[in-house]
């Protein structure tokens, strides 16, 4: 019984790309796909690279435009976060959030995705939202924000909208598909906001 090694499992064509912890998460995002593509791997770090890899040598040509894109801005690590949400083709701003005191680049990543299936599935919009943070999505797929910023006044209200979007994200389902913006490819993503 004790003696079943753990596996990491890629998925690299699916209903969700990602790396996954368990067979039945594999499972739900490949089954009924057409040409899913998987594999398992014995350490995280095996399959973090298998799927980084894949994305170098096979990546989409191009992004698809008609979609979304979000991204986040924090002057230090942790410092005032915000961050905002845009057509991928017209770069008009649909949603910006922040300051916030006391975040983290990933926690904005993370809210703004959330934000974004939120207000999507709200007026029916199903189109793919890209980012640029695999830590993000990691956390989307689990549906819980993973961090490591202690709570304090300062960033209580930052911690009142990670609860929230769990909340959210475990009591709905959407029909968006939440894509790898790949900046080396394509240049930095359009809901950036240059201040590099």
């Amino acid at each position: 019984m004790g003696n079943k090694k753990k596996k990491y499992y890629v998925v690299w064509d699916g209903h969700q790309p990602g790396i996954y912890q368990t067979w039945a998460e594999c499972k739900t995002h490949t089954n009924g796909f057409p040409s899913a593509e998987f594999k398992s791997f014995k350490t995280l770090e095996e399959a973090e690279t298998a799927f980084q890899e894949r994305e170098l040598i096979n990546p989409q040509s191009r992004p698809d435009n008609d979609s979304y894109c979000v991204d986040a801005a924090c002057s230090g690590n942790p410092g005032p976060l915000e961050y905002r949400g845009v057509n991928t083709a017209t770069r008009e701003e649909i949603f910006k959030q922040g300051p916030f005191e006391n975040g983290t680049n990933n926690i904005g990543e993370f809210l703004a995705i959330v934000h974004a299936l939120a207000l999507f599935k709200n007026k029916g919009i199903q189109q793919p939202i890209y980012s640029d943070s695999i830590v993000a999505i990691g956390w989307i797929n689990k549906k819980h924000c993973k961090t490591t910023i202690e709570q304090d006044e300062s960033n209580q209200k930052l911690f009142e909208l990670m609860t929230r979007a769990e909340y959210w994200l475990n009591i709905n389902t959407y029909a968006n598909k939440i894509l790898k913006w790949h900046t080396h490819l394509w240049g930095e993503i359009p809901a950036d906001f240059g201040r590099k």
